[in-house]
């Protein structure tokens, strides 16, 4: 196997239970990071996933399509725990989510020692329900802050409230822990909405570049994306015009594509993305919006290969 990567995703893996009917539902492999880390294999660029998938029924079919996707595996951890199964439900132009992970494999990631990933990994991408629960959540943040240092972090919260316990704890972590290891903050506007209500997103991108991140984005769905730096004006991108199947992976695919297209211009570095223009930063916005418009045109999280975008 290939030391080359450039690429590390960490989270959970899990099916998604689709709503097709009342009482009917297909099933997908899905989980965020999981989707992240599709994405990325997609535009072939040499990607790991760090997670514990369980040996059950639903668990060896997600193995199997990261495997069939090129995704390295090296780091990934198996276990006879369950898996997380999670209901999706497309409502108002959004997924909503009901989940099962009490005791689940993901939820319960603890790799001991802690893996240290090669020098050609140059980004790191965390979030989602995997910081909600212990020991996960310590496992991942313990590997990301090891390697800050030398790779470019990449947070993406996807909230799910229905999963938060207590909110105001979460806030506290994700001010005071997580967003303060990232060099890139991406965030949905619905997701912005519910951790600052009220809030216009501009304050709090300047809030949030405060405790320690180079970039916050915040994408919108159909109303685009916006990017924030110190000392720039903000960049907005909008997305082409499709009918839409289904969101689900959409914001999943936008963070991938967004890392695959600062690959391609070859930044590898927190150096090289503080040098980066906004005529730059406008084409891997746009590079990462299509690609999840294209998502959105098909059932499931189903990101878009590198044929794809190049037609």
């Amino acid at each position: 196997m290939s030391n080359t990567l450039s690429v590390a995703i960490l989270g959970e893996a899990l099916i998604d239970f689709k709503s097709t009917g009342h009482l009917a539902f297909q099933g997908f492999v899905g989980g965020s990071p999981f989707n992240v880390a599709i994405a990325v294999a997609r535009q072939q660029q040499p990607v790991t996933f760090l997670s514990q998938i369980s040996r059950d029924l639903l668990g060896t079919p997600l193995k199997s399509y990261l495997i069939e996707n090129g995704v390295d595996t090296r780091y990934l951890l198996e276990s006879d725990a369950p898996s997380t199964v999670a209901f999706v439900e497309e409502r108002d132009g959004n997924a909503h989510f009901q989940f099962m992970n009490s005791g689940a494999a993901d939820t319960l990631y603890d790799p001991r020692p802690r893996p240290i990933l090669p020098e050609s990994v140059c980004y790191i991408q965390f979030g989602s329900i995997s910081l909600l629960s212990e020991p996960t959540a310590t496992s991942i943040t313990d590997i990301v802050a090891a390697h800050r240092h030398r790779a470019t972090i990449v947070f993406d919260p996807n909230c799910r409230p229905a999963l938060t316990k207590d909110r105001a704890a979460y806030h506290a972590k994700l001010l005071g822990e997580w967003i303060p290891l990232a060099h890139i903050l991406k965030i949905s506007d619905q997701d912005l909405a519910w951790l600052e209500p009220n809030r216009p997103h501009a304050d709090v991108a300047q809030a949030w570049l405060a405790l320690g991140p180079m970039v916050v984005i915040v994408t919108a769905g159909e109303n685009g994306a916006t990017l924030y730096r110190n000392g720039h004006a903000p960049i907005r991108v909008m997305p082409p015009t499709i009918t839409v199947v289904d969101t689900v992976g959409a914001g999943d695919t936008f963070t991938a594509n967004m890392m695959v297209r600062l690959l391609q211009l070859g930044i590898q570095s927190t150096a090289q993305l503080a040098e980066l223009t906004d005529t730059q930063w406008q084409d891997v916005m746009r590079y990462a919006a299509v690609a999840a418009a294209i998502n959105c045109t098909r059932a499931g999280a189903n990101p878009p290969t590198l044929d794809e975008m190049k037609a």
